[in-house]
């Protein structure tokens, strides 16, 4: 299976292009994550992507890294921040192992934690990054769960036969119960949940660093 980074990088402009597929979630769990958010605060969003979502947020902060492991994604991150006159973001390519050091007041997670192939060390890695008192925001689809449907089972099954033809990146079954054991062991306390959308869920998860 080819590297995460060169997945990404040549997904990064289709993936520009595609539409969110829950609108309503997603401006949801925005409206919920900008509400803990200051602007006198430094946060960061890792696997940030294309920075659609960091540049939503950046009024309601200070300052906002932009990480991702794909160049090609940032690089398109930066062009839409110039074009919407955003000045706050800075974009850097790492993994969480070698992420700036922070502290920050938040970091961010949205759709990338089921994709991190040593899930429990990243969170640690995180969770390091964080001052004390500070909060987690992630939101994460857990596949594991039961009741997702056929279609979606066919593709489950589908993806390590996409995965060997470089068609899909590492994906972690996660049930809900586990995500929230492993943040929660990675040293913060879980203030607000919830799933958006229902099905297949996407938990959307606040934690604060203990």
């Amino acid at each position: 299976m080819m590297s995460s980074a060169t997945f990404w990088d040549k997904q990064a402009r289709g993936y520009a292009k595609s539409p969110i597929g829950d609108m309503a979630a997603y401006e949801y769990t925005l409206g919920r994550t900008r509400s803990y958010l200051k602007d006198s605060e430094h946060a960061m969003e890792i696997g940030a992507g294309t920075g659609s979502t960091a540049i939503k947020l950046a009024d309601a902060v200070k300052q906002l890294t932009v990480m991702d492991i794909s160049g090609e994604m940032l690089e398109i991150g930066k062009e839409r921040a110039a074009e919407a006159d955003v000045h706050n973001l800075s974009f850097v390519r790492a993994v969480a192992a070698n992420a700036p050091e922070g502290p920050f007041d938040v970091i961010m997670a949205h759709n990338l934690l089921h994709l991190l192939d040593n899930l429990e060390s990243d969170l640690a890695d995180i969770a390091w990054r964080v001052k004390s008192g500070g909060l987690f925001i992630s939101k994460t689809p857990c596949i594991a769960e039961p009741g997702l449907g056929f279609k979606f089972g066919l593709l489950k099954m589908a993806i390590p036969v996409m995965q060997m033809f470089g068609k899909a990146p590492f994906v972690r079954h996660l049930h809900i119960a586990e995500l929230e054991g492993l943040i929660t062991a990675a040293g913060f306390d879980i203030i607000e949940t919830g799933n958006f959308p229902v099905r297949p869920p996407s938990r959307y998860i606040v934690a604060r660093k203990r």
